[in-house]
């Protein structure tokens, strides 16, 4: 059976009926409508090699609905998720669960970025050497050592007892920079060799957004692709590709690549070539540019074109790093043919060296046509891509001078950033070069019901759209808090009237709750004052605040907690499941809206003013109501949840925009009253069977 069977959206709906093969396999299985009805959505635009932008409540079944046409198609298919957890999620569980109830021996292969990935040679040479900073990362890498000599993957995601955040991590894995390739002699049994190999032999690939945009760059390039072609790609969690793509199609250099290659520098050269030069001295003579460099870049922040330009203290001293660079590359040069890896780190320091220089002339015509041009990185300096080199796209914007030169400044280093005003061209052309299926799934992609937004970022306004809502009972399991007394977000006391608010929601809760904040600052703030109020209490509320721990382990305890609250930011407003009464209460502190010191979003912002548009309704409401869309669907993840969900933010209810964010989230019932959600928790607070 293909795609091209003209009985293929009904054989695809047939796989959701009672008593059909999922019913069969899937123990509690519901056929809900929704749920077909995206099916078949995604089957008609596989069979027809069309752009689909579906939006499913919570509760949909979405993961189902595209799993399923897309096995039946016949064809290879592509899946690439937001993140390495939901890939692993969906590679494990979602997928051989659907291909065995359809009873389809098809070839399945997870493929991720390259740093993902044990790497014999790198992990061998830096055991042989022993230089570690802290006596117990020789224990861990000799686990991970132990961890490659039995793995059939090498994914560091399967190793057992390591953080997959760990630092120790850099010791084990490659880079585009470090990689031998095919001069490696341990090439074959590489396991990035490996799993691309598996991923051109199989049906369906399971990647993330990430190495899906190095793809994209790799084939702008005429580089050998990292993916294979396919005749349905499927996007999901697509609401982040926009951004992930604006992020990955950027260009970045920092303290923290500078660092690395340092290091790497000091180690290759006392190895390969101890006699060609003092290869401690031109260490530090770097090492020390790049200290100079982050004094001068001073405290933490954004800082647009403008300021930098004004900063001649950091100027001077990225001029003086820049002729640090160029003499490391001369001494890189003239040693080179001395071992592989001293080429490969010649071409790197070249490259960083080339990459400063571009950067500071974009800076110097940032008020003039630019044309970004660091065309062979697209690992960003703050590893922001899944641990894969591309090489950059061929255009970054509409405009090839619509590129936003900005730093950054935080506690780990300076960031220098070019980045596109948009991703559109390049996704609109990469569509066109091919005629394939284009599926984009998320729970959030429409504002009040419009799609414009979405689509217009990933350049396909000519999509076609599926809303479904979510088969939850919003309207009588869940309630909307808009308190009133909280006062502007933004003036003094914000932060106490906050909590002085929604401590009697969280002691009536016995906490069991997530306060969701708009920036790391408030989550600081407010989890200061709940600590405070909550080592008066007999029974104290077990705070669980972000930073404090690994999220993953902060969420294991959350659930197991009898009286948890977790204090988090962004990285807790999407991606979390806990169902039941566990989470029956999530505290947002306003509306999401985008920080203003943010240069790219001023940068957008202007660009839409010039061609006359509305920068407010078609830039900013739209994407804090996706985020305030993603924040309250923590709260309702079954059919039984109940919950209270309290945004501390007048302007929802005073404002006329406020309308349309309401519109755009699930349909709660709405009070103002803080003795009707306290009434509201208490009910949900007594035992099953009462009343």
């Amino acid at each position: 059976m293909s795609s091209h069977d003209p009985d293929f959206a009904d054989r695809v709906a047939g796989a959701f009926d009672p008593d059909g093969p999922l019913d069969r396999a899937q123990p509690g299985f519901v056929a809900r409508e929704g749920q077909r009805r995206m099916a078949i959505a995604v089957a008609q635009a596989i069979a027809r090699g069309e752009t689909l932008v579906a939006e499913a409540g919570t509760g949909t079944g979405k993961t189902f609905a595209y799993l399923v046409p897309a096995l039946l198609s016949g064809g290879r298919v592509l899946v690439s998720t937001g993140t390495r957890t939901l890939q692993d999620q969906l590679f494990r569980r979602d997928l051989p669960a659907v291909r065995d109830a359809l009873g389809l021996g098809l070839r399945t292969a997870l493929l991720k970025g390259r740093s993902n990935y044990v790497c014999h040679h790198h992990l061998r040479r830096n055991l042989e050497e022993g230089r570690f900073e802290r006596r117990e990362d020789i224990a861990l890498l000799r686990r991970i050592e132990r961890f490659a000599a039995v793995s059939a993957s090498g994914d560091r995601a399967e190793a057992p007892g390591i953080p997959e955040d760990s630092p120790i991590w850099a010791k084990a894995t490659s880079t585009r920079e470090n990689c031998l390739g095919q001069d490696c002699p341990d090439l074959d049994r590489c396991f990035v060799f490996r799993a691309r190999q598996a991923a051109q032999q199989a049906d369906v690939v399971v990647v993330n957004h990430h190495l899906f945009c190095a793809d994209m760059a790799l084939r702008d390039e005429g580089v050998s692709e990292l993916l294979p072609s396919a005749s349905a790609i499927v996007f999901d969690e697509a609401h982040q590709l926009p951004e992930i793509a604006v992020q990955f199609f950027g260009r970045s250099l920092g303290t923290r690549q500078l660092g690395d290659f340092a290091r790497d520098l000091l180690r290759i050269g006392i190895a390969d070539a101890r006699d060609a030069c003092d290869w401690t001295k031109a260490v530090g003579e770097l090492e020390q540019a790049v200290r100079v460099w982050r004094l001068a870049a001073g405290r933490p922040g954004r800082r647009d074109a403008p300021q930098l330009r004004a900063d001649r203290e950091q100027r001077q001293a990225l001029d003086a790093l820049l002729s640090v660079l160029e003499r490391t590359d001369d001494l890189l040069m003239a040693a080179a043919q001395r071992s592989r890896d001293l080429a490969r780190l010649a071409l790197r320091g070249a490259e960083l060296h080339r990459r400063l220089a571009q950067w500071l002339a974009m800076l110097d015509r940032s008020g003039e046509a630019v044309e970004p041009a660091w065309p062979d990185d697209a690992a960003g300096a703050g590893g922001a891509t899944a641990g894969d080199a591309g090489a950059a796209p061929a255009e970054l914007a509409d405009d090839p001078g619509e590129a936003v030169i900005w730093s950054e400044v935080h506690q780990a280093g300076v960031v220098l950033h070019a980045t596109p005003l948009s991703v559109a061209p390049a996704m609109r052309r990469h569509r066109e070069q091919a005629v394939r299926a284009w599926i984009f799934v998320s729970a959030t992609l429409s504002v009040a019901g419009d799609f414009g937004h979405f689509t217009d970022a990933i350049g396909m306004p000519d999509a076609t759209t599926l809303q479904l809502g979510s088969p939850f009972d919003y309207a009588n399991n869940a309630r909307l808090f808009v308190p009133r007394g909280c006062g502007d977000p933004g003036s003094p006391g914000f932060a106490e009237r906050l909590v002085e608010t929604c401590w009697p929601l969280l002691e009536a809760n016995a906490g069991r709750a997530f306060v969701l904040c708009t920036s790391l600052r408030m989550v600081d703030r407010v989890a200061a004052l709940l600590r405070e109020r909550a080592d008066r209490q007999d029974e104290p509320l077990e705070l669980l605040v972000q930073g404090s721990a690994p999220r993953a382990a902060l969420l294991e305890r959350f659930r197991a907690a009898e009286r948890p609250v977790l204090v988090g930011s962004a990285s807790f407003w999407e991606g979390v499941d806990v169902a039941g009464r566990q989470l029956s209460l999530v505290v947002i502190d306003k509306l999401p809206f985008a920080p203003p010191d943010d240069p790219v979003l001023r940068a957008r912002i202007e660009a839409m003013r010039r061609r006359g548009g509305d920068p407010f309704r078609e830039l900013q409401l739209p994407a804090a109501a996706m985020a305030l869309k993603q924040g309250a669907g923590r709260l309702i993840r079954s059919e039984t949840d109940r919950g209270l969900l309290v945004v501390c933010d007048e302007r929802l209810v005073s404002r006329g925009y406020g309308r349309s964010l309401v519109r755009s989230l699930p349909p709660f019932g709405i009070t103002r009253d803080a003795d009707e959600a306290l009434a509201w928790l208490r009910e949900e607070a007594q035992p099953a069977d009462a009343g």
